[in-house]
């Protein structure tokens, strides 16, 4: 099977010849231009033969989008700091608006998307990587964000009708230039962020509008990373999506959890995670990354899955622990 057969036959329930296999990292810098971005996105997955490439835009580029400043924070998650935000004041909630394909970020994305597609070709899915509208609600205004959702609710919520407009958008674009799917990632579902009304009311409520519109846009699967600590998972496990990812082994559930809530509710959604990017990915040995793998995949016992991360992995990791974990599904 080639990268595409297997992940088809995954999503299918039908068999495959070795549990699929997937990682994936911000190119800090390089990140920041089309070409770059996709010669590094390029490299990685020649050098490690993932089952499909997961591409990782510069970190904040959703508020980017909106004229944001940003700068190198030189951390090992490859992220940026905000040097200025648009949303400084309840009134700048009013100044956001749908956003289309003129927009500079659109264009960096999907011409990084059409590099990566030509260079790679059709054997493997290319995901882009798009934000619940509340997260990005939150890269607009930081820390004021959450202030305004409970003192200028009706506020917020205009913005979130922009911004979620503007989410579609991009979507949409990204899959006409290229990805086949689409990996949707929400920070805000945490019980550490927001209680549970509030994430349904100012999270769920546009999070499904996004899903439901990339959904009507035929994607190949559409992949759910769940951001945090204290998730509301079993929520988040019925929305209409393919493939789920968390933090699985620095938070509950664990994936042998995680796989009897699903069988309990006759959810076949596909599993996805098994190794610690932090603790054992960056600073552990290949053994123990191998190791970590297969109690991964004994903890699902059998049940569709594929072997990751529980979000992006360090800069810095070790080539050799990047490698084992590639070669982990084999042995």
């Amino acid at each position: 099977m080639n990268h595409r057969e297997r992940m088809n036959a995954l999503l299918r329930g039908a068999p495959t010849d070795r549990v699929p296999v997937a990682l994936w990292r911000h190119f800090p810098n390089d990140d920041l231009h089309a070409a770059t971005h996709a010669a590094r996105a390029v490299e990685f997955q020649n050098q490690f033969d993932f089952d499909f490439v997961k591409v990782t835009p510069a970190a904040g580029y959703p508020a980017e989008m909106y004229g944001a400043q940003l700068a190198s924070k030189n951390n090992r998650e490859g992220t940026r700091a905000y040097l200025s935000r648009p949303v400084n004041a309840p009134a700048d909630w009013d100044k956001i608006a749908p956003l289309d394909e003129s927009n500079f970020v659109f264009q960096r994305e999907t011409a990084t998307l059409k590099l990566i597609r030509a260079q790679l070709g059709n054997d493997v899915h290319i995901l882009q990587t798009i934000f619940s509208p509340l997260y990005s609600a939150g890269n607009l205004a930081g820390e004021r964000m959450l202030n305004d959702l409970r003192a200028q609710p009706d506020a917020l919520h205009r913005a979130l009708n922009a911004i979620t407009a503007t989410t579609i958008q991009f979507a949409r674009a990204c899959l006409r230039a290229g990805a086949d799917a689409i990996f949707f990632a929400t920070q805000m579902a945490s019980r550490q962020v927001v209680n549970e009304t509030e994430f349904a009311e100012f999270g769920e409520r546009y999070d499904r509008q996004v899903i439901e519109a990339v959904r009507g846009a035929k994607p190949a699967f559409i992949l759910l990373h769940i951001h945090g600590f204290d998730i509301y998972f079993e929520r988040l496990a019925r929305w209409d999506v393919d493939i789920l990812n968390w933090h699985d082994r620095r938070t509950a559930p664990s994936l042998r959890d995680a796989a009897e809530i699903l069988r309990s509710a006759q959810n076949n959604k596909i599993l996805l995670g098994g190794i610690n990017e932090w603790d054992t990915l960056a600073n552990e040995t290949p053994q123990a990354i191998r190791a970590e793998a297969r109690d991964a995949i004994a903890q699902i016992g059998g049940r569709g899955f594929v072997l990751g991360a529980g979000c992006v992995i360090p800069i810095d990791a070790p080539m050799e622990n990047v490698q084992a974990a590639r070669d982990a599904i084999a042995n």
